[in-house]
């Protein structure tokens, strides 16, 4: 398979920059261009017909939701990662019917794109091999970006609050208890442990207690070395 050929959309060209060096760093991925403005992406897309577009939504001409609506309208049915700061109901159920399979809310972690990167090149791939006659299960899911089983979150946890824990723990120099973490995202410190747990048991963070001159030991986290 050649490599994914990667559009980035993005209004900040800082932000661009950063994300072009995170998706260049991956194999099998080639960012091919980058788009500041809703025009940009649309010429961008008909000019170097890339296989993925990470896509903000927050554009300073056409919001980004409405560049893909265009490129559908065109007929192109080109893979979107939508990487913005939107994180409303409305804007993801709308993402959700264009198509968009992979959405990542700012700030989110390297180790979160890479996952969505896999995840969309898996698709691809299942995708270009084509079956015959009637599917399986398997190769439905495959079809359809589905996640694998080790993914699937368990009940009560949000995929979104679960990027957004995963990125200031991701954005930390040393390590974080709970309480820390609810602070900083304005969530209860329950539910704070409760997504950390989780990055623990898929082994993307590690735990380990600190303790004090009294009391039991408080729980210290931070994101897994790779």
């Amino acid at each position: 398979m050649n490599p994914v050929s990667v559009l980035i959309v993005d209004d900040d060209p800082a932000v661009a920059r950063i994300n072009r060096a995170f998706v260049d760093a991956v194999p099998g991925f080639a960012v091919v261009a980058e788009a500041h403005t809703g025009a940009e992406a649309l010429r961008a897309v008909a000019r170097h017909r890339p296989d993925l577009v990470l896509l903000d939504v927050y554009l300073p001409d056409l919001g980004g939701l409405d560049v893909l609506r265009r490129i559908r309208a065109a007929g192109d049915e080109v893979e979107v990662v939508a990487v913005t700061a939107a994180r409303d109901l409305e804007t993801v159920r709308r993402a959700r019917l264009l198509g968009v399979r992979h959405y990542l809310v700012k700030p989110f972690s390297r180790t979160s794109l890479v996952k969505r990167l896999d995840e969309v090149r898996r698709g691809l791939i299942a995708d270009r091999a084509g079956h015959a006659g009637e599917l399986d299960q398997g190769a439905v899911d495959r079809i359809l970006g589905s996640v694998l089983d080790a993914d699937v979150l368990p009940k009560g946890l949000s995929a979104i609050t679960l990027e957004r824990v995963e990125a200031d723990l991701s954005s930390r120099e040393d390590d974080a208890s709970a309480a820390e973490i609810a602070e900083a995202l304005g969530m209860a410190r329950v539910s704070a442990r409760r997504y950390l747990e989780h990055l623990v048991a898929v082994g993307a963070a590690q735990v380990a207690p600190r303790y004090g001159s009294a009391g039991r030991p408080e729980h210290r986290y931070r994101m897994a070395r790779r």
